[in-house]
């Protein structure tokens, strides 16, 4: 059964996530306040955001830059697009 969430990234009542995305506190803060429309908006950002940095994953700088840009994009003012970055 889907639940609703008052989404803090879209400012909508609207489904969200069937389950925490992340462990801990920070995943069940997603749970209760982003919308799955707003977690699938930041999976693109973050796939966009990989590819263009050309992220390494078993990087832990990369990931700890991967989840900055995620509670920016969530729960602040945005994440910002790389330099000279064109949407295809």
């Amino acid at each position: 059964m889907t639940h609703k969430v008052s989404c803090k990234k879209l400012g909508i009542e609207a489904p969200g996530l069937d389950q925490p995305p992340l462990p801990g506190e920070l995943g069940q803060e997603i749970h209760s306040t982003i919308s799955k429309q707003a977690w699938q908006m930041w999976l693109s950002h973050q796939t966009m955001l990989i590819n263009e940095y050309r992220l390494n994953m078993l990087d832990a700088k990369a990931r700890e830059f991967l989840m900055t840009e995620m509670k920016n994009f969530l729960f602040g003012g945005g994440s910002e697009t790389p330099p000279g970055f064109v949407p295809a």
